[in-house]
């Protein structure tokens, strides 16, 4: 599939809509890309973004969802150039309390969705195109309570090299970011569970702590500078830059 020179290019980010998926769509809107959003419920970004941008309704864990989300938004912008695979959820629990309810949430929306919606994508993938996929720093290092949803970001990092591989000859990159923490009310609100790692502090408190004694910064990454790396690893000035998992992490985990 190709692309008109005069054409936009599009991009499509899931869980698009809030915390760092919405600074992922304002990057690349800036950047001068149609955007889709797709999410469970519209928060309004589209519409105030204007006629560049659509929210389409989808649950990431559904791959019948994907699949025709995918062909609409094909057939909205003529074709597809950057995946981000933003949509996502955390939680902590200690392996006694892990169920099969709370495992699949972890799995099913963190690692099943990325699969899903690259193949659901692929059809509509120009070449030169790239998929980015946000796993987390989790994906890198294990952390106790943590271990479903570290699973599933090791989980992205393996599929994105394993993509890269496969999907290179086609002309299509994938990489990964690998965010720490991002301070993002949905973030906020999942520190505040008793068995998240502030154990009862107060999560601002937490991340102060946490960005003094684990970065080289001695700060933490904002939504706005992981939305800059997507896309500039989507960006032709990245076009030798595949299979990576890049932490952005202000030098919490120095690789």
């Amino acid at each position: 599939m190709t692309r008109a020179t005069s054409d936009p290019r599009a991009a499509v980010v899931t869980g698009g809509g809030r915390g760092i998926g919405a600074s992922i769509t304002r990057a690349f809107h800036e950047a001068g890309y149609r955007v889709v959003i797709l999410s469970r419920r519209d928060s309004g970004l589209a519409a105030e973004l204007g006629s560049r941008a659509i929210h389409m309704t989808c649950d990431v864990t559904r791959r019948s969802q994907l699949e025709d989300a995918m062909a609409r938004v094909a057939g909205w912008a003529g074709g597809l150039d950057v995946l981000v695979n933003n949509a996502g959820v955390s939680g902590w629990r200690p392996i006694e309390a892990i169920d099969e309810t709370f495992w699949r949430e972890m799995v099913d929306t963190n690692l099943t969705g990325v699969l899903f919606a690259c193949q659901a994508a692929l059809p509509h993938l120009r070449s030169g195109s790239a998929i980015v996929n946000v796993s987390s720093l989790a994906g890198k290092r294990g952390s106790a309570n943590n271990s479903a949803y570290c699973a599933a970001k090791f989980g992205v990092n393996g599929l994105t090299q394993a993509l890269a591989k496969e999907l290179g000859p086609r002309g299509i990159r994938v990489n990964a970011v690998c965010p720490v923490y991002v301070e993002t009310e949905g973030l906020l609100q999942a520190l505040a569970d008793p068995l998240a790692p502030p154990r009862g502090q107060e999560a601002h408190e937490y991340l102060r702590d946490f960005a003094r004694t684990q970065s080289a910064l001695g700060r933490l990454p904002s939504a706005v500078e992981v939305a800059a790396i997507c896309v500039q690893l989507s960006s032709p000035s990245a076009s030798a830059v595949t299979g990576q998992c890049i932490n952005v992490d202000c030098g919490v985990l120095p690789q």
